[in-house]
């Protein structure tokens, strides 16, 4: 698509210009995303994308541009722009020779959404939509989206590399709303994977309609949620979130570099309870948020964050590692073309402990069991957070007696990695986007079910 002569060019101009270091981003995406409410589609949209990312740091220091133009003179245009914005004097005598960077590739597919048609998209929505009215009649709508991409990248720096990645995702989006006397509750369910079209052979659709509607229409039979500070149990899957929302980004060294993080200056040091042990991992096969390189070309790897306690690693990329005086750990990631790559989360959760869930519930004479999460708010800075229940039961004398609605979780981070005193064995992970600095991202949110000895809820008192 672009000669290797003219991306070679670029890279020597910024080199040249002053820049310590460039690299260039090239995309293309084909993407399918429909939305069907009641069972009917609403909207069903395909597109192909492609573009071109160029980037250049000169110590603290990083000019990003882009541009769809791929002609010779604009992209050379593109380059000579950032170098202005340099302003340094000229290097002369620069040679530049690209060594390719062949990386395995774990995520492996069987059904290219390219040989897919829109009527078999239509026909898992419909069936999802079926599952999840069939839990109720309180059920008074359900909506689904569906969305798949292939998105191919290459990548060349200042540095000689040359590599490249695809990768296929695809994701059904599940939401259900029971209505009774006036009152609303919604229930979700999400799953996707780094898959092909196979990825629907891998669960039951009609089953994941129905979890939607199961908690839907649990919810709006539910009295409200006590208020008050107490025991909560989290359950696995998307019970994770708490950790991605408000430890996760602080492990970022978008946020770490700054010294805007409650854990910066902290490795090393214990940050959480002995129990508590996290990790970030993009290579796990097929995973929502896995890949086999990073978006500034670097292998990902399986991070440790956190183990027994102690803080092991920051989530690092190349540009903010240089600040730091560390590497890379293969976490650069950006939505796409148009945004400059900076260190984020790819698959994130809490790694599983000696107890089965019942021997928690069965250890918690009373609290709150979060079973599903919801959506939330965090001050990145100090990671204080406000998360809604979904999903939530009330738990007396070790045992979970009925359902609550309306509860809210709210705390800080930092401090409730010290207050984790029980954790399971049952981990397992769910998917969501991730927004921050460089757009919006599939990432993976996990835990094991997990006891929080003291935690505020928020609720209604009596």
């Amino acid at each position: 698509m672009i000669s290797e002569k003219i991306l070679q060019a670029m890279l020597v101009e910024l080199i040249r210009r002053g820049a310590d270091f460039a690299d260039i981003f090239i995309e293309e995406r084909n993407s399918n995303n429909i939305s069907m409410t009641a069972g009917k589609v609403e909207t069903a949209l395909s597109g192909r994308s492609f573009g071109v990312g160029v980037r250049a740091t000169k110590g603290a220091q990083s000019i990003y541009a882009y541009t769809n133009e791929i002609a010779e003179n604009a992209l050379m245009t593109v380059a000579q722009g950032i170098g202005d914005v340099l302003a340094s004097n000229r290097k002369n005598d620069i040679t530049l020779n690209f060594e390719e960077k062949k990386i395995p590739n774990r995520h492996l597919f069987i059904l290219d959404p390219a040989s897919v048609s829109k009527s078999e998209r239509v026909k898992i929505m419909k069936t999802a939509t079926e599952g999840a009215k069939s839990v109720s009649k309180l059920i008074s709508q359900v909506s689904v989206d569906f969305w798949d991409y292939d998105q191919k990248i290459w990548i060349y720096n200042s540095e000689g590399l040359k590599t490249s990645d695809r990768r296929l995702r695809t994701r059904l989006m599940i939401s259900a709303v029971a209505t009774k006397e006036g009152e609303k509750e919604t229930g979700f369910f999400g799953p996707g994977a780094a898959m092909g079209f196979e990825f629907y052979n891998t669960f039951d659709v009609y089953e994941a309609g129905q979890k939607a509607g199961r908690i839907a229409a649990r919810m709006i039979n539910a009295e409200y949620a006590p208020a008050g500070k107490m025991p909560v149990i989290i359950s696995n899957e998307f019970g994770g979130v708490i950790f991605h929302e408000a430890c996760g980004h602080a492990l970022e060294a978008t946020s770490v570099a700054k010294g805007a993080s409650v854990f910066a200056g902290k490795l090393g040091e214990k940050v959480a309870a002995d129990c508590v042990s996290a990790v970030d991992d993009a290579t796990i096969p097929n995973a929502w948020g896995s890949a086999n390189i990073d978006d500034e070309g670097t292998p990902t790897r399986r991070n440790m964050l956190i183990e027994n306690g102690i803080l092991k690693s920051y989530l690092i990329d190349k540009f903010n590692g240089r600040k730091m005086g560390m590497e890379s750990t293969g976490s650069a990631r950006r939505q796409d073309y148009r945004y400059a790559p900076t260190s984020r989360m790819s698959n994130t959760f809490i790694l599983p402990g000696e107890y089965y869930p019942e021997e928690i519930i069965a250890n918690t004479e009373y609290g709150l069991y979060a079973k599903s999460m919801g959506g939330g708010s965090v001050i990145p800075g100090t990671g204080e957070f406000n998360f809604s229940v979904r999903e939530g039961y009330l738990i007396e004398k070790g045992k979970i007696t009925k359902p609550v609605r309306g509860a809210t979780l709210i705390g800080k981070g930092s401090e409730v990695l010290w207050k984790i005193d029980m954790v399971g064995n049952d981990l397992a992970r769910a998917q969501g986007m991730c927004g921050s600095a460089s757009g919006s991202i599939p990432a993976d949110v996990g835990q094991p079910t997990i006891r929080v000895s003291e935690l505020i809820v928020g609720g209604r008192n009596k």
